[in-house]
């Protein structure tokens, strides 16, 4: 009988096509809560990218190892190619695309609960079949259930937070619920 690692499979977030294929380098634990640290590998973004956010008290940084990595701050896409860093300070604005298969590391530091979000955030996608970008009004919902709970961590500002928070309320009153 095989013997399987559950450490490393712990570590794998997978997507599928978005935002594709991510592994848990250095988790919150492992640092202490300094950190944490994914590689991204993601083959296509939508068009504009995941939702307009910023992380209200961590930094954000991108150091882009094949491919181009578009980073959209203060209002304004920028690109980030292979053997570049990017990093968003926190409380900026900022979201992020490719045209091109990317692969990156990401670190968000401090780690505060950004673990948690991505892992809730995976479990809604793989275990719940949330489409991204979201389709259905229970997408959107769910997905506002979250980021509202995880606000110390990540704040939509398009569309804005305000809406997550009614989206959030709503989506309570329905009898909605979130991974654990």
């Amino acid at each position: 009988m095989t013997s399987v690692d559950h450490t490393n499979q712990d570590r794998i977030l997978d997507f599928g096509e978005f935002p594709g294929r991510w592994e848990i380098t250095r988790s919150t634990e492992e640092t202490n809560g300094e950190l944490l640290e994914i590689r991204f590998e993601i083959e296509s973004v939508p068009e504009d990218g995941p939702f307009v956010h910023t992380h209200p008290n961590a930094e954000e940084s991108y150091e882009v190892l094949s491919g181009v990595l578009e980073v959209y701050e203060d209002g304004e896409w920028m690109d980030v190619p292979a053997g570049e860093k990017h990093t968003v300070p926190p409380g900026t604005p900022h979201t992020f695309r490719n045209k091109t298969p990317v692969e990156l590391i990401n670190i968000h530091e401090p780690a505060l609960q950004h673990e948690e979000f991505f892992r809730r955030f995976h479990q809604l996608v793989a275990e719940r079949g949330v489409s991204l970008p979201p389709e259905g009004f229970s997408d959107i919902v769910l997905i506002a259930m979250l980021t509202v709970e995880h606000a110390e961590d990540i704040q939509a500002v398009s569309p804005p937070h305000w809406a997550f928070k009614i989206l959030a309320g709503l989506g309570r009153v329905l009898g909605y619920h979130l991974p654990d």
